[in-house]
């Protein structure tokens, strides 16, 4: 079967290649790739940055944004055949640690954890694999093939939940809150709090175009200034882009008691000037608490399906800038200005 593939830590080395079809040891349930999403990780594999084959190859299948058709199924497994599905990306590692046992893969503590399409087992940038029922989850049938969003959905649906975990260590009755950032994450983060009712506020360089657009018709606020022009004191900024500078911004212009959740990867290599001293007296008096949030679980699979459910589809599908068919892959590879998200398409293959 066919699949986009690298060699990890090489640059460029990725290629449409063929791989044997997916071993039973997999699971028992059979699934025919419909779309994959790509997002930056992928680019940074394919980049050569990092990226772990399965034991014994020299090739990793990527894709870890996943939506795919069932096309076998056991009696009893909660799936049927023609059921839409989007697999978990995390695996719990073999041990395991407390975490992974209580079902909390994406809190892993000893990193021995395996992710498919990025560490150590193929993903989902190919025609079929298997799966056991646990690592798999249905989505509304009305998404189509929006359904793809999920697994994005579920890092701020997971970063919505230890926000409102930390927020209820006291009286806690949030109103305004910044999202820095406004690509795929941003906006699904800016989705989630909308969805909750709060005053949203969204922070990107764009001065017009599609994403003001997306954020006007979600209701929020759209801001393309320094974060003191955006949204000071903000209950909870959510941070989308990784950019150093702005991480410490955002870390000064919370409320009292404010909670601010890091989404974003910084590259490192670069130095800035910081007052850390004044940073830690206003994060000690007032409360304030910064985390950080990636992957997730069950839970946020589930929640996540749940607000793609409630939202509003037409909204969703202006997400989707790009869908590319596997005959023109290498295009799925390739940023293009206005980019929001692009979709590598199976369903046709």
């Amino acid at each position: 079967m066919r699949a986009v593939t690298v060699v990890p830590l090489e640059k460029d080395s990725v290629d449409l290649t063929d791989l044997p079809e997916p071993p039973e040891a997999d699971g028992p349930v059979l699934v025919a790739t419909r779309a994959v999403g790509v997002c930056g990780t992928d680019l940074e594999i394919i980049e050569g940055q990092y990226g772990w084959a399965p034991p014994g190859e020299d090739r990793l299948a990527i894709g870890h944004e996943s939506l795919g058709e069932v096309l076998e199924a056991p009696d009893g497994s909660g799936f049927a055949k023609g059921d839409r599905v989007v697999a978990i990306v995390r695996r719990p590692d073999p041990e395991p640690c407390a975490a992974c046992a209580a079902g909390q893969w994406d809190m892993c503590r000893n990193g021995k954890y395996t992710e498919w399409g990025i560490k150590e087992h193929h993903g989902y940038a190919r025609e079929r694999y298997r799966i056991t029922p646990e690592f798999l989850v249905k989505v509304d049938p009305g998404l189509g093939d929006l359904g793809v969003l999920l697994e994005p959905t579920t890092v701020v649906a997971k970063a919505w939940d230890h926000i409102e975990r930390i927020g209820a260590r006291a009286v806690w009755q949030p109103h305004k809150v910044l999202v820095t950032g406004a690509g795929p994450i941003g906006l699904l983060a800016a989705l989630l709090g909308r969805q909750r009712g709060l005053e949203v506020h969204v922070l990107d360089q764009v001065t017009d175009g599609l994403k003001p657009d997306l954020v006007a018709a979600l209701g929020a606020t759209y801001h393309h200034g320094s974060v003191r022009d955006a949204a000071v004191d903000a209950d909870v900024v959510i941070e989308c882009t990784g950019v150093g500078q702005l991480v410490f911004d955002v870390m000064e212009t919370t409320a009292t008691d404010g909670i601010v959740c890091l989404t974003g990867v910084s590259s490192g290599g670069r130095s800035l000037p910081v007052d850390a001293g004044m940073l830690n007296r206003e994060m000690v008096l007032g409360n304030d608490v910064v985390f950080g949030s990636v992957n997730a679980n069950r839970r946020h699979y589930e929640a996540g399906a749940d607000a793609l459910a409630k939202a509003d589809h037409d909204w969703l599908a202006r997400l989707v800038t790009r869908k590319v068919p596997l005959s023109s892959w290498k295009d799925a590879y390739a940023r293009q200005p206005g980019d929001v998200k692009t979709v590598l398409s199976f369903a046709d293959a």
